[in-house]
């Protein structure tokens, strides 16, 4: 595969494989590119300690738009990514925020 552009990719940071392989299939179906490593316009990152707070951190402030999310019963890892400008969802609502995240404007 070719290197896809960045306006074109989108960071999938997950440890979850079953996370990963849906919001793998909803970037292709929105004809983009998922990729692990590198530049993207848009990143969905899975919350869950301080490296992921912070890997959101360095997203935003470089100009990624950022879906994060992370189980519900950990409210505050949730409102630590909105404090820092990311949208943060539980678990059960990361496929309908990426759906959003990727239609076009």
């Amino acid at each position: 595969m070719p290197n896809p552009s960045p306006e074109r990719s989108v960071l999938v940071l997950t440890k979850d494989l079953f996370f990963r392989a849906k919001l793998e299939g909803l970037v292709k179906q929105a004809g983009c590119y998922p990729v692990r490593e590198g530049d993207a316009a848009l990143a969905v990152v899975e919350l869950g300690g301080p490296a992921a707070l912070e890997r959101v951190r360095e997203l935003v402030a470089a100009g990624t738009t950022v879906v994060a999310f992370g189980s519900h019963v950990r409210a505050g890892d949730l409102r630590a990514a909105r404090d820092v400008g990311a949208q943060a969802v539980p678990n059960s609502k990361v496929e309908d925020a990426l759906r959003a995240a990727l239609e076009p404007e």
